[in-house]
Order: C-alpha cells, then structure tokens, then sequence
C-alpha cells in the first residue's frame, strides 16, 4: 500500500472499494443510470465478503427536530458512506452532498464515484470531533 495511503483513516478498507469502483467500471463503462452501477458494486462489494446495506437513510436535523431525511446510496463495514453518480463530471454539489452526509452521521470517510465518460473518485473525511461544532 501507497505510504501516503496508510495516513488515512479506514485506508485499507477504501482501497477495496476504489478497486471494486474500477472493476464495475472497466465491466459495465459509461452511460448506464445509477441504480445499475450500485447494483453492481454491490454484488463487487458482497464477493469481497465486505458488509452493505444500500439506501441508508440519514436524518436531517434542525434544533433538535427532524426537517428531513437522505439516503446514502451504499454504507460499507459501517465505516464508509459510497455516493454514486452517472454524470458528465464531478461538480461541486456532488461533494457538498458528501460531506453533509457525513456531518449528518457518525460516519468520518465517504467516496464519491461518478461512472461517467471518464471514471472519477473523491475522498472526503469529517472527523466526528469537529462535528460537535456544528
């Protein structure tokens, strides 16, 4: 494993699924909806005997009420949200997206992987400690 790898939180773990990302990717290529690559990354993620759940709802709470309620397209080991897009490219929105997932649960790591023309990872981190501030 790459050194600068072994800094980041559940690195091991988010290379499994980066590699299974390329594995669905370089299977299926671009143009499919995203309900079709979540199921295949699925099916890549249960070979790799990797625990997921798929739609993972997470609550949006405003002063203690709840105002709303996601869903995180896939939750890995209980450690690592997956968003998935089909898009043109990554925008910033997608990330923004990401990130409030991850502020909005006790999860720290979250992936972005968008299969579109060419196949796109971000990595986002938000460490629980610095949610209390929110």
């Amino acid at each position: 494993m790459d050194a600068d790898l072994q800094d980041y939180k559940h690195s091991e773990l988010t290379e499994k699924l980066i590699k299974a990302f390329y594995k669905v990717y370089n299977t299926l290529g671009y143009g499919f909806l995203e309900k079709v690559y979540e199921k295949a990354l699925l099916l890549e993620l249960k070979n790799l005997d990797l625990q997921v759940l798929s739609q993972v709802p997470i609550k949006v709470l405003y002063n203690g009420i709840i105002i709303g309620e996601y869903f995180a397209d896939v939750l890995v080991e209980g450690k690592v949200i997956l968003e998935i897009k089909a898009a043109n490219t990554l925008v910033d929105e997608h990330e923004a997206q990401l990130l409030n997932y991850l502020r909005a649960t006790n999860i720290e790591v979250g992936l972005l992987f968008n299969f579109g023309p060419k196949p796109e990872i971000r990595r986002k981190a938000f460490d629980n400690d610095r949610k209390k501030s929110f």
